[in-house]
């Protein structure tokens, strides 16, 4: 049974319900040729390099790739928490009608918490450890919502009780340190849920925990999303996380986006090299006895990048031409896929993970 906190976010019977969209919709999140540049020693580095993409409302956006592929730094683009001194961002965040891209910090921190919300992957560094978990929530009510603090302190009670922590009115005093690992980053969660955001940014939120708290927190976020019909970007370099929680898969390479495509056909058929890799190289859906392939070599280096593909030196399909000019994005079916091989009169076509 919904709660009234929930009830106020149901989706109403004649909308499209939670956890589906109409494909010709309007995104809540529409991003265009987002480059984003930081300043350091070694000279200017593309941390993400043209991406394209658009977030649906009600809908599951994940992001895989490996640690440096520039998975956080969309996200963190999007939120508008890049450090301003050495960052440059180009293109456009098209954020319900709003270019997020240059938006004064003031405009910025009304569009934070209160509809794009955040939950990062160490909840001890992202939770303030002097304040109780509990006026942390309602001090985020109070700011973008202006009630009470008593009806603030009431919601923020039914927010813990919402993501399933036991004993929430005793949690309410307690301090950050004083909770597991797992019981933090669901109190993350209501944090982020407090001021009933329309996105929900997911930075990695169970690398740092066990793996059966993990597969909890995954499926926490899930029907959360499906019961308040808000639209999640999550990240993560688990393919078997992605498969649980995705609706939509984008895979990232090198700062690019080699592969997008709803997630069942990007799991199931492959169009990219460096999907397949991921794939043959996890335990999520190998069969029992089969050997795990690890992708040979290490991804490149952000400020020496090849003038080719990126993947091409360690693509075991990789021609003379990759290595020449970085490959267009083509449509294949229902999936985008960046792969030179996969243009011409011999496509590769999908490949065997």
């Amino acid at each position: 049974m919904l709660s009234l906190f929930q009830s106020d976010l149901v989706t109403a019977p004649d909308e499209t319900a939670p956890g589906e969209t109409d494909p010709a919709g309007k995104p809540l999140v529409s991003v265009r040729n987002l480059r984003v540049r930081f300043a350091t020693r070694a000279g200017s580095v593309a941390a993400v390099n043209g991406v394209n993409f658009d977030v649906q409302p009600g809908r599951v956006l994940c992001i895989l790739g490996e640690s440096g592929s520039g998975k956080s730094v969309t996200m963190r683009a999007i939120a508008g928490i890049l450090p301003k001194a050495t960052t440059t961002i180009d293109g456009r965040i098209d954020f319900d009608g709003t270019d997020l891209v240059g938006l004064p910090e003031a405009q910025m921190r009304d569009f934070r918490g209160a509809r794009i919300s955040m939950i990062f992957q160490e909840p001890m560094t992202a939770l303030d450890p002097v304040f109780t978990v509990g006026s942390q929530i309602a001090e985020s009510i109070v700011r973008h919502e202006g009630v009470s603090w008593r009806d603030a302190r009431a919601r923020a009670l039914e927010l813990l009780e919402l993501v399933q922590i036991p004993s929430a009115a005793r949690r309410m005093k307690a301090y950050p340190h004083e909770m597991s690992g797992g019981m933090r980053q669901r109190a993350m969660i209501a944090l982020a849920l407090a001021c009933k955001p329309d996105l929900l940014l997911a930075d990695e939120p169970t690398t740092a925990l066990d793996v059966t708290v993990q597969i909890q927190i995954v499926l926490l976020l899930r029907e959360l999303q499906r019961e308040l019909g808000m639209a999640v970007m999550f990240v993560t370099h688990d393919v078997g996380v992605a498969a649980e929680i995705a609706d939509e898969l984008a895979v990232m390479y090198a700062g690019r986006f080699v592969e997008h495509g709803p997630a069942v056909d990007v799991i199931e058929r492959p169009l990219h090299p460096y999907t397949a890799g991921l794939l043959a190289s996890t335990v999520h859906g190998a069969r029992r006895g089969s050997v795990l392939q690890p992708i040979p070599g290490m991804p490149p280096d952000l400020t020496r990048m090849p003038p080719g593909c990126a993947f091409a030196p360690r693509c075991p399909h990789a021609e003379a031409a990759c290595r020449e000019a970085v490959p267009a994005t083509l449509a294949v079916d229902r999936q985008t896929v960046a792969c030179r091989r996969q243009d011409g009169p011999s496509p590769l076509g999908a490949l065997a993970p």
